[in-house]
């Protein structure tokens, strides 16, 4: 009977949420439990021991698993046929996620605790749970003359990649969301949410105004290949991009083309980026897009890591928002990049998640800690205050 009651509760609670709207259609269930990858990337060999980096960071590069646990992860390793570029990466903590108002946070408050170091409400977009604004750090990166950016494989107004620049109440408030952008000086964003910015209520054409402030802005980021320096704007997609066995590349030339900008700037720069389609898949119940996602998200940590080795000022942070699914790895075989999986639920729950560094001040993310120390620990080695 207890089991029923469980069950019925899950339903109704992915009902609920999978109807709200469009924006959250991710979470309909599609259950699939095994996955077996029949293209294994190349993984970087090195040593990060014997890198010497410089003591301080001058670069941050966020990188954010949406929904990525633990078995997430070795679902990557195991499809991958035993290894990640994630696994070069010798400093791991854990970070709890529980927000202001619930023990299982959502992407809202999970993302604004590592943008802005504050537990909030949960559905909030850089505010406090009494709806006060919140200084990301990415705002105080600019404040403090160092360039700035966001690459989402979601809509860049939705909930993790917002929390980095918008102050907004509600998630679901993706036009006003999409108004903050006009707010900043972010140097380069790429991600969907087209629609948010150009077919909105109060009939404003954001593209337009973005172009009057002297961002050059496209809906296709092939076209913007050879911008390599000012401020830029690439909307991929009217809403969401497409799952990663749709879309290609996207988030591996979104964040090159970011990387390329942002290194222009001699104070340094603040880089996230986010696989956010983890956690959809995970939402799903589906062994093979959450795997599959976590490998696409895999081949831009490589690119990122590279990056960093060659500049030896760059630190580079690989983390999750929250878990997503109860997934646990139940089977599998590396050899053939098999996995198999199961789930407890539809929707996130309270585990830790691991956070992955390297680069200058790499050793300080070690250990168990609140969400909320990843903003305090970057804020810290940037020399930076609130």
């Amino acid at each position: 009977m207890i089991a029923s009651k469980y069950l019925i509760g899950i339903g109704i609670g992915v009902f609920l949420f999978g109807s709200v709207k469009a924006q959250e259609n991710y979470k309909d269930k599609d259950t699939e439990l095994v996955f077996k990858n029949k293209q294994v990337h190349e993984v970087l060999q090195v040593n990060v021991d014997e890198v010497k980096f410089k003591k301080k960071p001058k670069n941050i590069v966020l990188l954010i698993g949406d929904g990525m646990g633990v078995d997430h992860i070795f679902a990557g390793i195991t499809a991958n046929k035993g290894q990640l570029n994630l696994q070069n990466f010798k400093s791991i903590g854990f970070s709890k996620t529980q927000s202001a108002d619930d023990y299982v946070t959502d992407s809202a408050a999970g993302g604004t605790a590592l943008a802005c170091g504050k537990k909030t409400s949960n559905g909030s977009i850089g505010v406090d749970e009494n709806g006060n604004t919140l200084k990301s750090i990415l705002e105080i990166a600019d404040a403090n003359g160092l360039a700035t950016g966001l690459v989402s494989t979601s809509a860049i107004t939705h909930a993790t990649p917002a929390s980095f620049i918008a102050h907004q109440p509600k998630r679901s408030m993706y036009e006003e969301i999409a108004a903050d952008f006009l707010k900043t000086d972010i140097d380069v964003f790429i991600g969907g949410g087209n629609s948010f910015f150009t077919d909105r209520k109060d009939k404003r054409n954001l593209v337009s105004e973005l172009k009057e402030k002297g961002y050059q802005m496209y809906t296709d980021l092939d076209a913007a290949a050879n911008v390599n320096e000012g401020h830029l704007g690439v909307l991929t997609a009217p809403e969401h991009n497409p799952e990663y066995t749709q879309r290609g590349d996207m988030l591996l030339k979104a964040s090159d083309k970011a990387l390329e900008i942002l290194s222009k700037d001699k104070d340094g720069f603040f880089l996230m980026i986010e696989g956010s389609q983890i956690d959809w898949g995970a939402h799903q119940n589906n062994v093979s897009f959450l795997t599959g996602e976590v490998l696409d998200f895999d081949t831009v940590i490589g690119e990122v890591l590279k990056f960093a080795l060659e500049d030896k000022e760059t630190l580079v942070i690989v983390t999750a928002d929250h878990e997503t699914g109860g997934f646990a790895v139940v089977g599998g075989d590396i050899n053939k990049g098999k996995v198999e999986g199961g789930f407890v639920t539809g929707h996130h729950t309270g585990c830790m998640v691991p956070v992955f560094a390297v680069g200058p001040g790499a050793s300080e993310f070690g250990g168990i800690y609140e969400n909320t120390e990843v903003f305090n620990k970057m804020l810290k080695l940037y020399g930076f205050t609130k």
